[in-house]
């Protein structure tokens, strides 16, 4: 997934003091990948935990409602704590309630309880939403102003990296651990230091990168000031904007037919209409869809300087829903690689919905980015409702859902990011 992105401050101008920045770059890109990486580890710790539980797909959803219910609920106190503290203060406190939230996987496997793999996955994403507030404005400042777009492309591809490699590892970490399962007994005799193992790498990971972060010197960042003099009436509040709050309702319904779709393909493809594979041989495949994303970026990229945004962003989700579509009516093959394909159109959604939706706000576009952060969480209650549906009526029929999604962002790139002013 796409991470986060408030409304960056302007780099100083000067070019002084640049080689000082290297190593805060690259803990940060850094960052960046552990974010995509952490996030898509999701995919493989719901089926795996839906084996050892015996969960029905709705249950082990409460996966994705933990984690992305954290963007929720902590964007905002987080936004408070990084005012109060500071960004590179902020930055540290994040680190280390994320590494808690790791390290707290050890106790929950090893007491097998899945209330708390949930209590540690909300722990988890807490810290990383912290981060998430926090570590973005940096990537701006990190070096020269003239390179500053190149260094936050440079990062959003290391992100997508690790939504890449993260079903590959999790998979041959992870599910490669599952035995045929025949019978509760044999869910009960699930080795769980495959999952303990892996969080307590991330754990151990993230508070070297504070280590290191810690020891860089960061540039002290001045909020931006400036103000635009069509918004400067008081009586008017950012989701006063129409293609702002239809923007956050996009970026809802983006991130949840997202990870639904990247939450079940491995489940999917288990089906014997499908490809009739194992969880170990379905995991790996669910990179080729975040793979398809981090592609999508680079020739997305090209399209937008050809294209305008808004009907880049319609075809894109025009596709989508065709793509979904024919997966729901063949088998086979054409099934698995039409779904997996969906991922490509996801890629460029984010980074165009969300500057839409800010468009025309002038000093009212940091409460506006605020709100748009909060719709991340799509990705908590969709693939609830998603689980649901399968739970009662099959994938098939659930993967309905995401075509809704779609068609909404199709109707937002033609017709609702139109700005209007304020009333």
């Amino acid at each position: 997934m796409a991470s986060i992105a408030p409304t960056l401050p302007t780099p100083p101008a000067t070019d002084e003091g640049t080689p000082r920045y290297t190593t805060a770059l690259s803990a940060v890109t850094t960052l960046f990948f552990l974010w995509g990486f952490i996030t898509c580890l999701n995919d493989i710790l719901i089926p795996y935990l839906k084996a050892i539980f015996q969960l029905s797909f709705a249950q082990a959803n409460l996966i994705n409602l933990c984690f992305f219910g954290a963007y929720f609920f902590m964007s905002i106190p987080a936004g408070w704590l990084v005012a109060r503290v500071g960004y590179k203060r902020g930055m540290l406190i994040g680190f280390a309630v994320a590494a808690l939230g790791a390290y707290l996987f050890y106790p929950a496997a090893a007491q097998r309880v899945y209330g708390l793999f949930l209590g540690a996955l909300f722990v988890l994403a807490s810290g990383i939403t912290v981060l998430q507030v926090a570590a973005n404005p940096y990537v701006a400042i990190l070096g020269p102003a003239r390179s500053a777009s190149a260094r936050l492309t440079l990062t959003q591809a290391f992100n997508s990296l690790g939504t890449t490699l993260a079903p590959l590892l999790g998979t041959a970490l992870i599910l490669s651990h599952l035995p045929k399962l025949t019978t509760s007994g044999s869910a009960a005799a699930i080795d769980v230091t495959a999952v303990q193992v892996p969080y307590l790498v991330i754990g151990t990971a993230l508070l070297l990168i504070s280590l290191l972060l810690s020891r860089v010197h960061l540039p002290q960042i001045e909020p931006p000031t400036e103000q635009v003099a069509d918004v400067a009436a008081d009586s008017v509040r950012a989701w006063h904007y129409r293609h702002l709050v239809l923007g956050v309702v996009g970026i809802f319904v983006y991130v949840g037919a997202e990870v639904a779709i990247g939450s079940h393909i491995a489940n999917y493809l288990t089906l014997p209409d499908v490809m009739g594979l194992s969880l170990a041989d379905a995991g790996p495949r669910v990179s080729l869809y975040w793979g398809g994303a981090m592609v999508g970026r680079f020739l997305g990229a090209y399209a937008l300087n050809k294209f305008t945004p808004a009907k880049v962003l319609a075809f894109n989700a025009v596709m989508a829903v065709i793509l979904v579509l024919i997966s729901i009516n063949t088998t086979g093959a054409v099934a698995m690689w039409s779904l997996l394909a969906v991922g490509l159109m996801n890629s460029i959604m984010w980074p165009v919905i969300f500057p839409l939706a800010l468009a025309g706000l002038g000093r009212h576009t940091e409460a506006g980015s605020g709100l748009l952060c909060t719709a991340v969480v799509g990705g908590a209650l969709v693939p609830m409702l998603f689980g649901f549906v399968a739970d009662h009526h099959g994938l098939r029929v659930a993967l309905l859902l995401p075509v809704l999604c779609y068609a909404y962002i199709v109707w937002y790139g033609l017709r609702g990011s139109r700005h209007r002013t304020a009333a």
